[in-house]
């Protein structure tokens, strides 16, 4: 069944907070913006951020690599990405729905593509054909990179075993039954999809954040509960957020958080 187009969040100023903050943190993470198997030396590369937000990752990488760069930054919307005139000026943006067939004028093109945090987009039953799409904007030989939380790893980390969690863990269960791509469960068979579509010399590995991290990802993502509770027009569940947020506050600060699993996949389009 077909989903609805809009974008589950909000596009406003607290929510494109939350996605900044979220690639700076994913950066420190991982520890790097593309990942090391894939080459950046080329002064003529092409490289395609999709669903691109705030635009916070092709921003950030334009300073790490020659002006003469192309970078593109493809999504539905731009409401979240800065003006143009404020845009490093090899960053361009383009429409592209990633649900639909990509433009003839952007098949083959790029080098890099880069794609994360799609599981508030996609259903499992349109991963096949977005990596087929996906792999359609590649240049042979050029690499996919897709970085991803896994929703289904979800699990409390405290300090002590009795510390209280009660409206962590039902916060957490409320805002997963606000959508359904709130709890998508194909996040860790990301590389085999990956090989499935097509891509070769496929590296994928999964890394669960020290605790210092963890708390920080959390309260980043707490935001995602109060966005959501701001945009529902259920009043019940609006009164519930609200009841649980100060609840959810004092179980943080007394040592426990949310914890997940975190994703990333490179693969390669053949010669």
């Amino acid at each position: 069944m077909a989903l609805k187009p809009e974008y589950v969040l909000t596009r406003d100023y607290l929510d494109n907070n939350r996605i900044n903050l979220h690639h700076y943190l994913c950066v420190e993470f991982f520890g790097y913006h593309t990942h090391p198997d894939i080459p950046t030396a080329d002064p003529n590369l092409k490289v395609a951020d999709v669903g691109t937000g705030t635009g916070i990752w092709l921003t950030d990488l334009a300073k790490r690599l020659p002006q003469t760069v192309q970078l593109d930054a493809l999504d539905i919307s731009f409401e979240a990405t800065p003006p143009a005139e404020w845009l490093p000026s090899n960053i361009r943006t383009l429409v592209w729905d990633i649900k639909t067939d990509p433009p003839e004028d952007l098949i083959g093109v790029y080098d890099i593509v880069h794609i994360r945090h799609f599981t508030l987009v996609l259903i499992e039953e349109e991963l096949e054909n977005v990596l087929t799409r996906l792999l359609k904007l590649l240049k042979p030989g050029g690499y996919l990179q897709w970085v991803e939380v896994d929703m289904s790893s979800f699990r409390i980390l405290k300090t002590n075993p009795n510390n209280q969690s009660e409206a962590l863990e039902t916060l957490f269960k409320l805002s997963q039954g606000q959508d359904k791509r709130l709890s998508p469960t194909y996040v860790p068979s990301l590389s085999s999809r990956f090989e499935a579509a097509g891509f070769e010399n496929i590296k994928s590995e999964s890394r669960d954040a020290p605790p210092h991290l963890a708390l920080a990802m959390h309260e980043c993502n707490l935001l995602i509960s109060e966005i959501l509770a701001r945009k529902s027009k259920n009043e019940k569940v609006m009164e519930l957020v609200k009841g649980l947020l100060p609840r959810v506050e004092s179980e943080t600060r007394n040592g426990a958080c949310w914890a997940f699993t975190r994703w990333s996949v490179v693969g390669r389009k053949p010669q």
